[in-house]
Parts: C-alpha cells; structure tokens; sequence
C-alpha cells in the first residue's frame, strides 16, 4: 500500500526534499541517461505528491496551478522508482495528483507534457494527446489533456 502525503515547497522538510530529488536524479538522469537541468526554480511553486512504501519513497509528481506552468494546472516529474513499478504505483500517484489538483486548485482540466511512450499510460487515466510529438531533452514527448 502506497502512503501518500501532499505538501507544498515550504512544508518539506530536508530529508523529504533531499528524497525527492534523489529519486528525480536517479530515473530522469541516470535510468534514462539524459543530462538536463532538473532543478528548475520550479518546485517552489508547486504541491509536492510523495509517494511512500514502508518509510522508501516511491513515486513523486509535482503538481501546479493554472498560470504556474501551463494555462491549465498540470502535472509534472511524475517518476516510480523502477524496483516499485511492478505494484502500479504510477496510477496511485496520478489518481492522488489528480486529486490534489481538484482539493487544492478546484480544476479538473490538466495539461501534461507526456514522454511518448507511456501515452497508453496516461490514456488509461483519461488524458488525450494534443497537437504533434516533440523531442524535450532528447527524448520524445506529447502534450496530453484531460477534462
């Protein structure tokens, strides 16, 4: 069972913090060997979706407001530690982002910037692809909304 905690910049506290961009750096940087800026001055505006299995943290997404990323609220850096894919985690922390956005923001329209090949993924969480597919540090990626 996947614990959730949402949580904005200012309410993490340094072990969180130092976590979430472990886990950032270890699949977007190592796992998928892209070099990129990953520390983006954007955490500070966003809500903060930790994904926790037995006190490890698993799954991360950082979620945003319209005006804050895109004109529509959106999710980003949604990430599963690879050895914790296998238990589905990705819908647990898109249901909980998702729903984060609605508590928070009250907004159900979310506009995502998806790597290409998990559009199934996202497909199953009624996101649809917009516009054309687009290389993002190397690595293609499709605009996805949802209503």
């Amino acid at each position: 069972m996947l614990k959730i905690i949402t949580k904005t910049f200012q309410e993490l506290n340094t072990r969180e913090l130092y976590d979430l961009l472990q886990l950032r750096s270890e699949v977007f940087v190592v796992e998928q060997d892209c070099v990129y800026q990953d520390i983006d001055g954007k955490d500070q505006k966003a809500l903060h979706i930790l994904g926790y299995r037995d006190g490890e943290l698993v799954a991360y997404t950082r979620v945003f407001k319209p005006g804050d990323y895109f004109n529509k609220a959106s999710i980003g850096r949604v990430v599963v530690r690879e050895n914790a894919r296998h238990y589905k985690y990705g819908y647990d922390i898109m249901t909980a982002s998702i729903h984060a956005i609605k508590e928070n923001y009250k907004e159900t329209a979310i506009r995502i910037s998806a790597q290409t090949y998990l559009k199934k993924f996202y497909n199953n969480l009624d996101f649809k692809e917009i516009g054309e597919e687009y290389l993002e540090d190397g690595i293609p990626h499709i605009n996805m909304i949802k209503f």
